[in-house]
């Protein structure tokens, strides 16, 4: 068996451009040869798929609600069914394979199909050398042990104070969970010019990304985010962000 993959979760307020900061990183992960990358969207109220221009049809969530509700096939067992269907959730791409979480429970007990949720998950994982979690800033996916626990979190914000003041919240949350501070990093998007650093850091700033009309564009246009040109400032941002998290990586 080969090395562990290495977890790299990011978390943010919504509006900090989190999604797009993980989408370009996969694909930076995918550029540098990493292939394939695992994403797993686990933010219920983003779209990682459409930053990354793939199509997404299910969720774990909804799939969960039908594996455990409905008649299974004849001769089939529950496991066997649920492992079955984890596999048709998984969305497939060039160097990049995709699952999105969905929606945490809602009041029933899901304690079953959760265990044996993080067991498919655990088993799929294997076959990554970077797996890259677009978080929600509460990360009940990480709290609940289905995606388990990631080897660098990614706390992402703007250069507002605001911002800074949620990085903090998320940061005390991820402590409250059991992540270790010392993985934790900060990453600063949408710097104007003239910004050179942020005060009070959460957590030391692995990161700042620029303002980037490209983005913006990519944005308006409904364009998957991996499209903007390779010399885009936040482009070249984000793949500085890849290799130094690959060095990190090789470095564990």
């Amino acid at each position: 068996m080969g090395p562990a993959p290495f977890r790299v979760a990011l978390s943010g307020k919504g509006g900090t451009g989190k999604t797009t900061i993980a989408a370009l990183l996969i694909d930076a992960f995918r550029r540098m040869g990493e292939t394939p990358v695992l994403a797993v969207d686990a933010d219920p109220n983003t779209n990682l798929n459409e930053a990354l221009g793939m199509e997404v049809t299910e969720s774990l969530g909804s799939m969960r609600e039908e594996a455990f509700s409905r008649a299974i096939p004849p001769g089939m067992s529950r496991h066997d069914y649920v492992r079955l269907r984890f596999r048709q959730v998984l969305v497939e791409g060039e160097g990049v394979d995709l699952i999105a979480m969905g929606r945490p429970e809602g009041t029933g007990c899901y304690c079953f199909s959760n265990d044996l949720l993080s067991e498919c998950l655990a088993g799929l994982q294997a076959g990554y050398r970077f797996i890259v979690i677009d978080a929600e800033a509460g990360m009940e996916h990480i709290s609940r042990g289905t995606i388990g626990a990631p080897d660098l979190l990614l706390i992402v914000s703007d250069p507002g104070a605001r911002g800074m003041r949620t990085a903090r919240r998320i940061r005390e949350i991820a402590l409250s969970l059991g992540l270790d501070g010392d993985r934790m990093a900060l990453v600063v998007n949408r710097v104007g010019n003239g910004v050179t650093g942020v005060g009070g850091e959460p957590a030391p700033l692995i990161a700042t990304v620029p303002a980037d009309p490209a983005v913006e564009e990519a944005d308006l246009e409904g364009r998957p985010i991996t499209t903007i040109p390779d010399e885009s400032p936040a482009r070249r941002a984000v793949t500085a962000l890849a290799e130094r998290i690959r060095e990190l990586a090789g470095a564990r």
